[in-house]
């Protein structure tokens, strides 16, 4: 698998942003989000476009500690008339300030990467790019990933968020996933043990091996799709371990 550019992140998360807009503004602010329980369509863009604030604070501020929650970011929330603008302000402010940013910016992040501006443009191409799957699917149509955004989604996720200490992944006796993107050239074994999970990017023996097209797995493993049609070699129960035991935290 092929590393990301940082440009082709602010790329992808410009595309994503876009979709997202659009797909809003045909379901409405009302419009139940069927892969995220309990929300609405105002609540997703309230909260995407809170970390589009939040996440461009970092960015253009330098700050170098976290900012406390939306808070400091957002004066107000949108009424519904304004959902869709204040969602693309919110967007483009991010894109813009990503594209400014020096690549030495100094500012705080959260997971390994070659930079900090690396990580950011990282972090928010796949942090808009689930939430349009979310806003897209209150209507009809989700678009797939292109094989190579998909891919690197998987390896933040896997390498990133899942192998932190202290996740809330783990297994006692240990068990191994593995996770084959067949249209990507890439391939992932996760290791969970009783003390958390370790990834590793290869394709190694596992107790269960799911296979696809990565823009499938990608969704799946972000719980926003199920394995139907997905190749699955053996103890499928490790893939409802891991629907239950993921989730993302920003820090």
């Amino acid at each position: 698998m092929r590393d990301m550019e940082i440009a082709e992140h602010i790329s992808a998360l410009r595309a994503d942003g876009d979709l997202l807009a659009a797909a809003v503004a045909v379901t409405g602010p009302d419009a139940e989000v069927p892969t995220c329980p309990g929300w609405r369509v105002r609540d997703l863009v309230h909260h995407t476009g809170g970390v589009h604030r939040w996440a461009a604070a970092h960015v253009a501020g330098r700050r170098r500690t976290p900012v406390d929650g939306f808070e400091e970011v957002v004066s107000a929330w949108p009424g519904d008339g304004e959902l869709v603008d204040w969602f693309r302000e919110g967007h483009l402010q991010l894109v813009a300030a990503l594209e400014a940013a020096p690549p030495d910016l100094d500012c705080w992040s959260f997971l390994p990467a070659p930079s900090p501006l690396a990580f950011w443009a990282r972090r928010q191409a796949h942090e808009t790019g689930i939430h349009r799957v979310d806003a897209q699917s209150a209507g009809d149509v989700v678009t797939p990933f292109a094989p190579g955004i998909a891919a690197d989604g998987i390896d933040e996720l896997i390498m990133g968020f899942v192998s932190r200490p202290g996740g809330r992944l783990r297994s006692d006796p240990p068990a191994v996933l593995a996770v084959v993107a067949t249209d990507a050239g890439a391939a992932w074994t996760v290791h969970i043990g009783p003390e958390g999970a370790t990834g590793r990017r290869e394709r190694g023996d596992a107790g269960c091996t799911v296979a696809g097209p990565a823009s499938d797995l990608h969704l799946l493993l972000w719980n926003r799709r199920t394995a139907d049609g997905l190749r699955i070699d053996g103890d499928a129960s490790l893939l409802e371990l891991w629907r239950e035991s993921v989730r993302v935290r920003w820090s």
